[in-house]
C-alpha cells in the first residue's frame, strides 16, 4: 500500500463522531446538526426535471472533457458573474464536485522529482492537505487569525519554502471563516506566483452565497482580468453547483483557468476516468443558466443570518462573514469540551474549530472556535442558537 495513506489524518466529521462517542444526548431536545456544510435547502425542480429527461445518455460512455453545450454554458455563467472571458473550449473543463478536482489537481501538478511544497490557509479544508500528502508533497499552512480579520499573511513562511512552492490552495469565500480575498490580496498572490512560479488553485464553491445583491464576491477570474492578467496564468478556479443550487449529491462542477494547465489536466483526468454523467451534464447547464432560484437560496441564507446572529452574539463572540454559511465563532471553554458539551446536554452538533486546522507556528488557529454551519431549517438554527446560549449561561455560572 501506498504509505504516504498513513499519513492521512482522520476527517473532521470521524473526529467529531468520536468525541461524541459515550456522551448520550438529552431526551430533552430534539436533534440539531449544524456541523457539516452540506446545504439542505430543496434542490430545485427544474434542475430534476431536467435530469429525468436526459436519463436516455446512460447508454453512452461521456468525454472527459463534457459536451460542449456544457462547457458554453458555463463559459456564459463566467461572463455574467464575473465578466471574464474564457474559451470553452481550451479553458474549461467540467469536474464531478469541487472536492474530486481539488485533490487529483494536486497529483496532476506536483512534480515529484524535485522538492515539492505545498500551501494552504489553516483552518482549511482537510481535502488540501490529503491532496498534498498524496501527491508526495509537504503541506505548510498559513495562520489566519481574528487579530486582522483572518487575512493571509506571507512572511508567515520562509523564502526556501515559497521556493519549494508548487501549489498554492486559496479558499475564498473562505472556509470557515467567510472571508473573501480582495483585489490587493489577489494583486499579492499574482506577484508571488510570478515570483516563484508556482500555480495558484482557487476553491470559490462558497462564491454564490453571499448576502447584498448589489456586491457579489470578487473571484480569482474577476481579480486576474481587473489586473491585467486576462490569460489567467498560473490559476486555475475550482467552482461547484452544490451550494449554489443546492445539489450536493448531483456532483457537478467545473475547473476554469490557464488553457495549458488544464491541457495537461485533462490529459490526467483522461486517465483518471472522471467523465461526468450525460444526464448530470444536461441538469448542470439548465443549472446554470437559471439565477433566480440561486437568489431565492441567498435569501433563506439572509433569513437565517439575520435571525441567529443577534441571538448569539449574547453569549458567543461572532460576526457576520463576508459570505458561505458559516459562523466562526469563539467559545468561552476548549472548543471540543463545548462541542461535546452542546451535543450531551442540548443535542446540538456543531463542529470544534480545531479540528478544521493544524498546529503551525506554535498554535492551532482553530482552537477556541466552533464552525456553525447554518444549514438547517430556519426554527432548527434559532432553536439551536437559543440552546447555545442556554450552554454559555450555565457555563458562565460555573466559572
Amino acid at each position: 500500500m501506498n504509505p504516504d495513506l498513513e499519513r492521512l489524518q482522520p476527517y473532521p466529521f470521524q473526529r467529531l463522531a468520536s468525541l461524541c462517542q459515550g456522551a448520550e444526548p438529552s431526551p430533552d431536545y430534539s436533534p440539531i446538526k449544524l456541523s457539516i456544510g452540506e446545504p439542505k435547502h430543496e434542490t430545485p425542480q427544474f434542475i430534476c426535471d431536467a435530469l429525468a429527461r436526459n436519463l436516455g445518455g446512460l447508454s453512452h460512455y461521456p468525454t472527459t472533457q463534457g459536451s460542449d453545450a456544457l462547457r458554453e454554458s458555463i463559459a456564459k455563467w463566467l461572463q455574467r458573474r464575473y465578466d471574464a472571458a474564457l474559451d470553452a473550449r481550451t479553458q474549461i473543463l467540467p469536474v464531478n464536485g469541487s472536492r474530486e478536482a481539488l485533490f487529483a489537481f494536486a497529483q496532476a501538478v506536483v512534480d515529484p522529482n524535485k522538492p515539492a511544497a505545498i500551501v494552504c490557509p489553516n483552518p482549511f479544508y482537510q481535502i488540501y492537505e490529503g491532496a498534498a500528502l498524496l501527491a508526495g508533497a509537504t503541506p505548510h499552512f498559513l495562520n489566519t487569525l481574528p487579530e486582522n480579520r483572518f487575512a493571509l499573511d506571507f512572511s508567515q513562511l520562509s523564502e526556501s519554502t515559497w521556493a519549494n512552492t508548487q501549489l498554492l490552495y486559496l479558499c475564498s469565500p473562505g472556509n470557515p471563516t467567510g472571508r473573501i480575498l480582495s483585489i490587493d490580496e489577489w494583486a499579492a498572490v499574482f506577484a508571488l506566483s510570478d515570483r516563484y512560479g508556482f500555480i495558484i488553485a482557487s476553491d470559490e464553491c462558497y462564491s454564490e452565497i453571499y448576502f447584498d445583491e448589489a456586491h457579489p464576491p470578487l473571484g480569482a477570474l474577476e481579480a486576474a482580468r481587473k489586473l491585467g492578467r486576462s490569460d489567467f496564468r498560473n490559476l486555475v478556479v475550482f467552482s461547484s453547483l452544490s451550494k449554489r443550487s443546492n445539489v450536493p449529491g448531483m456532483r457537478s462542477g467545473f475547473v476554469a483557468g490557464d488553457a495549458a494547465i488544464l491541457q495537461k489536466f485533462l490529459l490526467y483526468r483522461t486517465y483518471h476516468g472522471c467523465a461526468m454523467s450525460p444526464a448530470v451534464q444536461s441538469a448542470s447547464i439548465a443549472a446554470w443558466q437559471d439565477e433566480a432560484h440561486v437568489q431565492q437560496n441567498r435569501r433563506l441564507y439572509r433569513e437565517k443570518f439575520d435571525a441567529v446572529i443577534p441571538l448569539l452574539r449574547n453569549a458567543l463572540q461572532t460576526d457576520m462573514p463576508d459570505a458561505g454559511f458559516y459562523l466562526w465563532a469563539r467559545t468561552p471553554i476548549d472548543d471540543t469540551e463545548f462541542a461535546r458539551l452542546l451535543y450531551r446536554d442540548y443535542n446540538v452538533l456543531v463542529l470544534p474549530g480545531s479540528y478544521l486546522a493544524r498546529e503551525s507556528g506554535g498554535l492551532n488557529p482553530g482552537s477556541g472556535f466552533i464552525r456553525i454551519a447554518l444549514v438547517a431549517p430556519l426554527a432548527e438554527c434559532m432553536a439551536a442558537a437559543e440552546r447555545i446560549c442556554k450552554l454559555c449561561a450555565t457555563l458562565g455560572d460555573q466559572h
